[in-house]
């Protein structure tokens, strides 16, 4: 049905189209109108030695998801920390997602790392979805910005 495959920079312009087809809709609305920045920041993702890249491909071959992310060694074991994951929306509700997630689990393991750990907003749908695939909510952690103008 669905296919795990490792990707990387030689596959930057299918993972920019799932991406963009995501993030730039409700309920993230991003503009990724400057392609040069998108540009660069997915290479920042997958164009790493560090980075760790995997996509969703349906029975007929398309790449339906991506997970972009990095391996960083920790002291309670070596961790993959994905800064990107998405399904394309005409796709959720599949069990697409969920299967994405049980496959990124099994490969990493493979790898010897022993967690995933992502940020998510809590006022999207993907924090039910992380919740409902077995992800804890880290309550001490905070995230913080500060815009320097």
């Amino acid at each position: 049905m669905y296919t795990l495959k490792r990707l990387s920079i030689e596959n930057k312009e299918e993972i920019k189209e799932v991406f963009t087809g995501v993030f730039t809709k409700a309920p993230w609305y991003d503009d990724w109108s400057d392609t040069k920045q998108l540009d660069l920041y997915i290479c920042d993702l997958i164009g790493q030695g560090y980075s760790l890249t995997y996509g969703l491909y349906d029975e007929a071959g398309e790449l339906i998801g991506i997970s972009l992310g990095y391996i960083k060694h920790w002291y309670s074991g070596t961790e993959y920390i994905i800064n990107e994951l998405c399904i394309k929306t005409e796709k959720q509700g599949s069990g697409a997602g969920t299967f994405f997630i049980r496959e990124i689990e099994k490969a990493i393991k493979e790898l010897g790392l022993k967690q995933i750990f992502l940020l998510t907003d809590s006022n999207v749908p993907a924090y039910e979805f992380y919740k409902k695939n077995g992800f804890v909510e880290c309550e001490t952690n905070v995230a913080f910005a500060k815009m320097i103008y």
